[in-house]
């Protein structure tokens, strides 16, 4: 029996999300060239002009009002024409509005940049533009590109992981960025999967647990155990310690584990294991690694395994799919992949894949079984 959910509705999200990635293109088409590569060249101006307004904190203060850049300069202490003008290249790209002469306001847009909206991307937009992240762009892509290896690495000397473990202001922005996933690809995964078949998610990697709550959330009867490095849990510990926790959060749990040795065995078929966006961060063999310590998990228990992930075109690929994995090889040395990519790893590790369900969303749930 299909876990697959709103089969319809999905049908229809993803052929207006085809009519959109289309419409995306427009200005290739009509813009002359030199203009639009140009246009294309200097974008970075655009990501780090967003960026000092979420680190000035704009949107919050704007609030459900409107106030004149003068205002609005006064409050978050900058110079009053320089703001100004930032916030009229933002307000004509589209974020925030221009309501009258240097008057300004949250739109549809800038809203998700308010500190009081719980869906906000603040920390995705400070995490992805801060010096860690965005250096290895600037200094290393080239070098990066023409040998294969990891510009994040040949900036820092480190791997990902290893520098967030050392550096913990940055490894808490990359948790609050990881929860403003749920911001992007929507509650889908929830909506659309039937996880009301089973009894406990096992959220391998899951952070703080947003997702497995969104999941707990629509199913009273399950429980979840969230896995994930120590020090994660640690700061998952304090982070729901320290502002008001759903009641859903009494039916999850956390336990810190080692992917690449030993997940938390499943207790039978009623059991399923969830991965989002976890093995897109790790090169093949490494993602053989990890799934064969997951099955090793199921082992005799008809558990199953949920792979959360993008799932790339063999050709002509979407921009936000190309773009995504672009970020993979700048950090990582994993990569999005294409479903006959994702299959040679499970055939690699003894898993059949059941069903592909599709989303609301970018991303794919592959189902995954043991083979006996």
């Amino acid at each position: 029996m299909s876990l697959q959910k709103n089969a319809i509705v999905v049908k229809g999200f993803s052929l207006l999300a085809k009519c959109a990635d289309w419409l995306q293109n427009i200005p290739n088409r009509v813009m002359p060239p030199p203009f639009r590569l140009i246009q294309i060249g200097s974008a970075f101006w655009q990501s780090r002009a967003l960026y000092v307004a979420v680190r000035l904190d704009v949107a919050t203060v704007l609030g459900d009002g409107q106030l004149t850049a003068d205002q609005v300069a006064v409050r978050v202490a900058a110079e009053p024409d320089a703001l100004y003008r930032l916030l009229r290249m933002l307000a004509a790209l589209g974020i925030f509005e221009e309501r009258s002469s240097r008057l300004f306001a949250n739109n549809r847009l800038s809203s998700y940049l308010r500190e009081d909206n719980p869906d906000n991307v603040r920390a995705m937009i400070l995490m992805h533009n801060s010096d860690a992240m965005s250096r290895p762009w600037y200094e290393q892509l080239e070098k990066g590109v023409q040998n294969g290896e990891v510009p994040f690495e040949l900036t820092h000397g480190q791997d990902l992981f290893g520098y967030l473990d050392a550096h913990p202001d940055l490894d808490r922005l990359f948790s609050s960025a990881m929860d403003s996933v749920e911001a992007l690809i929507g509650d889908s995964f929830a909506l659309d999967f039937d996880w009301g078949r089973f009894e406990r998610v096992i959220d391998v990697g899951g952070s703080r647990g947003r997702k497995s709550l969104a999941i707990l959330d629509r199913h009273p009867h399950l429980r979840a155990l969230v896995v994930d490095r120590a020090q994660v849990v640690e700061e998952a510990a304090r982070y729901w310690a320290g502002c008001e926790a759903p009641a859903s959060l009494s039916r999850l749990s956390f336990q810190s584990g080692d992917l690449f040795q030993a997940v938390p065995e499943a207790k039978s078929d009623q059991d399923i294991y969830l991965l989002s966006a976890v093995l897109h961060g790790f090169e093949d063999d490494a993602c053989v690694r990890a799934l064969r310590a997951v099955a090793d998990a199921c082992a005799g228990t008809g558990a199953r395994i949920a792979v959360m992930e993008l799932i790339m075109a063999d050709s002509r690929a979407e921009l936000a799919g190309a773009a995504l994995d672009m970020q993979m090889f700048m950090g990582t040395r994993g990569r999005e992949r294409t479903l006959a990519e994702w299959r040679r790893l499970f055939d690699r590790c003894g898993l059949i894949l059941e069903e592909r369900v599709d989303l609301r969303s970018f991303a794919k749930i592959l189902v995954l079984r043991r083979e006996k």
